[in-house]
């Protein structure tokens, strides 16, 4: 699955194995490893366009060791799929690209460009993939390169470089990742003990087409008590109609010890919930952590602002001024009722996994909006190595 993406970078990326080396400070990089390297990872999703400034350990690919140095998005609002959007997405695709080359001095070899499983779905669906390619080609245009690959990437390639990028070798076989985006969520697990088999695992619900679908029910009575009583009667109806039987028919319970979240409200819960854990990509959590969660949102949202979080943190090591920018990030991308709605969501799918005599380690995972990034080096570098 991964070969057809691999081909595209072997080349360049066997160049970057005999010449990367450290960025320089002179670049405004506060670098976490020794002897790592610097990548971008530039993706044209549904919203808009996301690049992240990743550096990458030497162990990686065994312990999952990437830091995130960058991370921006411009809602562009591309799959609307008119002029202007078009536009949009194209100027920030460019000065996105502009900006890792020009003010960080990212080799152009080290900055991977893509365009989103999501935006592919809807495309596909509405028959504007001819509209998708124009934006490949009018960005290769704009930054004088023919030759740069933008690939497309599908559904189970997109879960797949999630997984490999994401978790760490030691868990391979034994972690089921699922990814709750805003349209719908993906993952899945490898069995038989090789990343060739692959299970994928889809829902059409997401934190934000929950949230829209609820608010549809509220009808004309939109108090937020009648939110959470329609918000429950839409997690109901999804995880009898969908959720129940898409765990079900993945198999994954029996086959995994981990169930990983990642997508923006797995970011957000964690950022919420543990806020002295600001600088861990990966946070533990329990299907009781989550339930308490829940009702707080609903109950007490006032307790989840920059200014009640940083109050309520005793411990002096963890710098408050961190946590609060972190805090204002996560508020000012998920209001109360899209936050519900999301963490209700997840709720219901670990609620699949929550055994009576088994019970599942749970983590939410805060930066897997790059972990495809450090797939595509990983696996591009193991195949360049094998077809020398």
């Amino acid at each position: 699955m991964l070969h057809s993406i691999n081909r595209l970078f072997i080349f360049f990326l066997s160049i970057l194995i005999l010449n990367s080396s450290t960025i320089s400070a002179q670049n405004g990089l506060k670098l976490k490893y020794k002897n790592s390297v610097v990548y971008s990872g530039i993706e044209v999703g549904s919203k808009g366009v996301k690049i992240s400034l990743l550096e990458l350990g030497q162990d990686a690919k065994k312990s999952g060791a990437f830091n995130i140095l960058k991370d921006s998005s411009i809602n562009t609002d591309f799959i609307s799929f008119t002029a202007s959007s078009f536009e949009n997405t194209l100027k920030a695709l460019t000065d996105f690209y502009n900006y890792a080359a020009t003010n960080f001095k990212i080799p152009k070899e080290r900055i991977f460009t893509v365009v989103s499983s999501g935006v592919k779905i809807q495309a596909e669906k509405e028959h504007r993939m001819n509209e998708v390619n124009q934006l490949i080609d009018s960005f290769k245009v704009r930054i004088g390169n023919p030759a740069r690959a933008v690939p497309v990437i599908d559904v189970q390639q997109e879960a797949i470089l999630s997984h490999l990028g994401i978790v760490p070798d030691s868990r391979r076989y034994s972690t089921f990742l699922i990814d709750i985006g805003s349209g719908n969520s993906k993952g899945g697990y490898f069995f038989n003990t090789n990343t060739k088999d692959f299970k994928l695992f889809q829902l059409s619900w997401g934190s934000k087409s929950t949230a829209n679908a609820t608010e549809k029910r509220c009808e004309e009575d939109k108090s937020l008590a009648n939110y959470y009583k329609q918000l429950n009667r839409t997690l109901a109806g999804a995880e009898q109609s969908e959720i129940i039987y898409r765990v079900n028919e993945s198999g994954g319970y029996p086959m995994s010890d981990y169930i990983a979240f990642s997508g923006g409200i797995s970011w957000a819960i964690a950022t919420l919930i543990s806020p002295e854990l600001v600088n861990n990509s990966v946070v533990p959590v329990t299907y009781d952590d989550i339930v308490k969660f829940s009702e707080r949102i609903y109950r007490n949202y006032s307790t989840l602002s920059d200014a009640s979080i940083t109050a309520a943190i005793t411990d002096k090591s963890v710098d408050k001024t961190v946590v609060a920018r972190e805090v204002k990030r996560v508020n000012g991308v998920f209001d109360q009722r899209t936050l519900m709605a999301g963490t209700g969501l997840l709720l219901k799918v670990m609620r699949q996994f929550e055994g009576i005599y088994e019970k599942k380690e749970f983590y939410l995972v805060k930066n897997g909006q790059v972990g495809w990034i450090s797939a595509y080096v990983d696996e591009s570098i193991k195949n360049s190595s094998v077809s020398k």
